[in-house]
């Protein structure tokens, strides 16, 4: 039995969360392995990474995701037995509710919603003033969301949901003030949420019967009783919360275009398999997700290591998107290599790998790359701005991680 590979004995919580997206990825190197062990929490942790991490992660015979979860990320990303903390023959069937909203015309709906939200909210806009593009980001996303969810929302609450839904997102990677007003942020929205459920089933409010709020009202368990009014909130913002997330994505993506003046060209061409190569560069090299965890099942053995049962595993999610071995030049954005790529399960990460229908692949993942593609089609074929001098770089000890400035544009103005 060969012995695993120890980083120092001392819990490393505390650099976690001041190495951020680099934590895991710099002890790899140093220890020159793919498979490691630390203390995180006061709990041995294994962490592994790579196409062959990433696969042997996703085997459910092996890992299971009931107790991985920490209860800090349970109450401000997630939500409490959600989805993300399911296993076996409860979780496929969940899962197939959200796959459900995963159709073609589906993710052609939502497109369509984002491009008309972004149009909207673009007349807005003065030519002589400034937007940052992530705050703008934020609220279109928002709407478009609900809409597609089939989820009233009054113009006066816009501001306050979209805060709420990033609030969030942006508490996952933080401690003290930005981790409570995440915490915060999920009661009120979850509140929010089971309102809009009782109101569907109560028949106080009529929603259309394909809607991702319709069908999380009259779900049925494996069991076949509806989901408690709760979950069914919880799952229902685990639909439309990923959505404001892709504000991040809208911002790197527009920091892509500006540093290379050629991408937008490319992209501008609609009908051209370009934007497909620039949304998965967008999602591969920019900081998103910077690891996952799982937990043993039962004992076992891989590549002559010894995984014990109930033992939490960590898959390096930041380090395998940007693994030399899997992808050439990986800190520079190169859309082009999508072009010969196979779609493989367990190489491209940036929400998590595996299978889609009955793995524990992110559900969300084709409405992130549908409003991204939707977001840059817009930013290049709809609108004309400058970028005036201001601080676009972004750290990989914050997490999430987005440019500095937000993405300031000036001389916003629709094209003719």
């Amino acid at each position: 039995m060969k012995k695993i590979p120890r980083d120092q004995r001392l819990d490393q919580s505390i650099n976690v969360l001041r190495q951020g997206y680099r934590f895991l990825p710099k002890r790899f190197e140093r220890l020159h392995t793919d498979i490691f062990q630390t203390t995180l929490l006061a709990e041995k942790v294994i962490c592994v990474t790579g196409e062959e991490g990433a696969r042997l992660f996703y085997d459910k015979e092996k890992f299971q995701r009931k107790g991985a979860l920490p209860k800090r990320i349970e109450k401000s990303l997630f939500g409490e037995n959600a989805i993300q903390g399911m296993d076996g023959h409860p979780h496929e069937h969940r899962k197939l509710l959200f796959m459900s909203l995963m159709t073609p015309d589906h993710l052609e709906r939502l497109s369509n919603i984002t491009t008309a939200q972004w149009r909207k909210k673009a007349y807005e806009w003065t030519p002589d003033g400034e937007i940052i593009l992530f705050e703008e980001a934020k609220e279109v996303l928002c709407r478009a969301a609900c809409e597609w969810a089939g989820i009233p929302l009054e113009e006066n609450e816009v501001t306050e949901r979209a805060e709420q839904l990033w609030s969030m997102i942006d508490a996952f990677g933080a401690v003290g003030p930005r981790h409570w007003k995440g915490r915060k942020a999920r009661a009120e929205s979850e509140k929010w949420m089971k309102k809009k459920i009782l109101d569907v089933r109560e028949q106080r409010l009529q929603a259309p019967g394909d809607s991702a709020l319709y069908q999380m009202a009259s779900h049925k368990d494996i069991e076949g009783n509806p989901l408690d009014p709760q979950i069914a909130a919880v799952e229902l913002l685990n639909v439309i919360r990923p959505t404001v997330a892709v504000a991040t994505y809208v911002a790197f993506g527009a920091l892509a275009l500006h540093d290379d003046e050629e991408q937008e060209g490319k992209v501008r061409e609609a009908e051209s398999p370009y934007i497909e190569m620039f949304t998965q560069e967008i999602r591969r090299l920019f900081p998103f997700v910077p690891f996952l965890g799982a937990r043993v099942r039962r004992d076992f053995i891989w590549n002559g290591f010894h995984f014990k049962k109930g033992r939490l595993v960590l898959l390096d999610i930041h380090g395998t998107d940007h693994d030399s071995r899997l992808w050439e030049d990986p800190h520079k954005f190169k859309p082009e290599r999508f072009q010969e790529w196979k779609g493989g399960l367990f190489d491209l990460i940036p929400q998590g790998g595996g299978e889609h229908y009955t793995g524990h692949r992110c559900p969300g993942e084709w409405i992130t790359i549908e409003t991204i593609k939707s977001s840059m089609r817009f930013l290049t074929n709809d609108l004309e701005y400058d970028v005036p001098s201001q601080d676009l770089s972004y750290s990989l000890t914050r997490m999430p991680s987005l440019p500095k400035s937000g993405v300031v544009l000036t001389n916003v103005r629709i094209k003719p």
